[in-house]
């Protein structure tokens, strides 16, 4: 499991006074910064392998300014090309956000996905939990 921890900016409390729900997606993202940097550890675009194909959120409770929250980022599922990830956002200990997001190893170049490397896949196996 990766877990990041994230400071919430002003700039990210909408008028109802909690964190607006487009950040979660961005605060997902980067909870998937390990899992990026197993595929393209140069973190450079031209070297970039992988592509979302499919997100899911659900808000549970809201998050507010001013208080640390908590990633929590596995794998869940591991396919030959794919895999699906598993998130939640916690704050002050309370689940805040869950969700899903499926990714391809692609080939940019071909324009086809690849089989995920058997160096990788052991490495996204480590990441295999659940909560």
């Amino acid at each position: 499991m990766f877990i990041t921890k994230i400071e919430p900016r002003i700039s990210e409390t909408d008028g109802a006074g909690h964190i607006n729900n487009t950040t979660i997606p961005i605060w997902f993202e980067a909870g998937r910064i390990g899992i990026f940097k197993l595929f393209t550890p140069s973190s450079l675009f031209k070297d970039w392998k992988l592509v979302i194909v499919n997100m899911n959120v659900d808000f549970v409770h809201e998050i507010y300014y001013g208080r640390e929250v908590i990633i929590k980022t596995w794998i869940d599922r591991l396919g030959n090309s794919s895999f699906t990830i598993k998130e939640e956002i916690y704050q002050d200990e309370v689940l805040c956000a869950k969700g899903t997001s499926a990714y391809v190893n692609y080939n940019f170049q071909q324009k086809k996905s690849e089989p995920i490397s058997e160096s990788i896949r052991e490495q996204l196996k480590g990441h295999m939990e659940s909560l």
